[in-house]
């Protein structure tokens, strides 16, 4: 194995991916991936970050699915334990490197994938940008509206493409939500009730980890609602114009009576509910224990660490240049995980849920739920259906069954990939393809809810950066 070490440390790391450029842009990049169009070679692909996102979902997957078409020329971290351990677990014959710059400049990839610490994002996408390379980023494009900008305005310089990983659009439910919305079947669409809710223990999971200091994170409001924003973006078929926000941090970091330092060594194991034994995973032992003392990341830190500055409750009202109204909440220690949505439109309304125990019959545990909803395993053949409800003004009901199998975000992991990497050109009607634009819109409403809830004011999405909210959503 080829490396490059290097001196930098995590807190350095951060800081370098800081520097924040104001610019002037109107970006609307097509997210298809134009160079793989006739191309005879194969697709060479670089990957930073290989903590577990990168390693499974943008690692093995592809060397397993795609090795036909695309090659690993190059993988990058911090961390030279966690890198080791990431090649294998992906199954790479390609060279590791500790230095981005070096890797950019000696690997010359056609594609980098960005999986890094959300805050460092943009450092990574502009610089790959300006080395040549189109970008392919893990959600959320960056965590502020001046890193945004930057990286809109080094799409805009270089010619080079942005493409967003947003798998939940490619989901057989929400993909049958956004074909009803689009056939106006209840009519002109006026409000929207969303509201997720994350278990204690997929919930809890953002608190231990990097995810719980906003410096790193940008809050939960981009981290995780970035998914369910842009949902509402492609939805409603708009771009956001205003938002309000309330969110506090009430049940974890602070607010309980004891903490230790980590639960394989805190003392209040026997009365902590949310006590996780991480040695009962072995991939997360070799890739995260086995390397701590190289940065000192602990990836089963404490709940309740003083450090943990986001909040733990969410309530956004969205307003759309079309005049679409949103009520969102997000709830973090929920005793079940799912969610649910609610179109009123003219003519009627359309309902839909997942996972709303009472609901239907789900024989998994609440920790063994989102394991197996993370799990990259392909399923070949759904036994399950998710439910829609549509109800006409003055008329009858009708319920929708969409098949769902579970395993890879209902399937929409596989389904986005294939348009990534194989058919780039097929027809995508319902503009399933997510670019820049998408990007940020759907980052700019979890910004702006941010601004809002320590400003105490409702917050202009043409505030934040030189995109400008359109009544209709441009197609990528």
């Amino acid at each position: 194995m080829q490396s490059e070490n290097s001196n930098m440390s995590r807190r350095s790391f951060i800081a370098t991916s800081a520097t924040a450029l104001a610019g002037i842009l109107l970006s609307n990049a097509a997210p298809g991936y134009a160079f793989s169009r006739g191309m005879q070679r194969k697709q060479r692909i670089a990957l930073v970050g290989t903590g577990i996102r990168g390693i499974t979902f943008w690692g093995r997957r592809l060397v397993e699915q795609y090795s036909d078409i695309l090659e690993f020329v190059g993988l990058c971290d911090i961390n030279p334990g966690r890198l080791a351990f990431g090649k294998e677990y992906i199954g790479a014959d390609c060279p590791t490197f500790t230095n981005f710059e070096k890797m950019m400049d000696e690997t010359k990839p056609d594609l980098l994938i960005v999986t890094t610490v959300d805050a460092t994002h943009d450092y990574f996408i502009v610089r790959g940008m300006e080395k040549g390379s189109d970008v392919l980023t893990e959600k959320p494009m960056t965590t502020d509206e001046y890193k945004c900008q930057r990286i809109l305005d080094t799409e805009r310089k270089t010619g080079k493409k942005l493409i967003v990983g947003f798998n939940y659009r490619y989901s057989p439910h929400f993909t049958r939500l956004k074909e009803l919305l689009a056939d106006q079947r209840v009519g002109k669409m006026t409000s929207v009730d969303f509201h997720w809710y994350l278990n204690t223990y997929h919930g809890a999971s953002y608190f231990r980890r990097w995810h719980g200091e906003r410096q790193s994170s940008g809050t939960l409001l981009v981290h995780k609602a970035t998914h369910h924003f842009d949902l509402l973006n492609w939805f409603v078929d708009s771009e956001p114009y205003e938002v309000f926000a309330h969110g506090e941090l009430e049940h974890y970091g602070i607010n309980n009576s004891f903490r230790g330092n980590k639960c394989r060594t805190c003392p209040h194991t026997d009365k902590c509910k949310f006590y996780w034994d991480i040695t009962q995973n072995d991939t997360y032992m070799k890739l995260y224990v086995d390397n701590e003392h190289h940065d000192g990341y602990i990836r089963d830190n404490c709940l309740w660490r003083h450090e943990i500055d986001i909040y733990d409750k969410m309530a956004v009202q969205i307003k759309y240049a079309n005049k679409v109204q949103i009520s969102y909440s997000l709830t973090t220690y929920s005793p079940y995980e799912g969610w649910r949505i609610a179109f009123n439109g003219f003519d009627g309304r359309i309902d839909s849920w997942q996972d709303i125990p009472w609901r239907a019959d789900e024989r998994l545990s609440q920790a063994e739920l989102h394991e197996e909803e993370m799990s990259q395993e392909e399923i070949q053949e759904a036994t399950q259906y998710r439910e829609i409800m549509v109800m006409d003004n003055f008329g009858d009901y009708k319920l929708i069954k969409v098949p769902h199998g579970r395993g890879g975000h209902g399937g929409g992991d596989r389904r986005l990939q294939n348009r990534i990497f194989k058919d780039p050109d097929k027809p995508d009607p319902l503009n399933h393809a997510a670019g820049s634009r998408d990007g940020a819109m759907s980052i700019l409403i979890g910004i702006a809810a941010r601004k809002s809830i320590e400003e105490g004011r409702p917050v202009k999405i043409s505030e934040l950066t030189s995109l400008k909210p359109r009544v209709k959503r441009p197609v990528s």
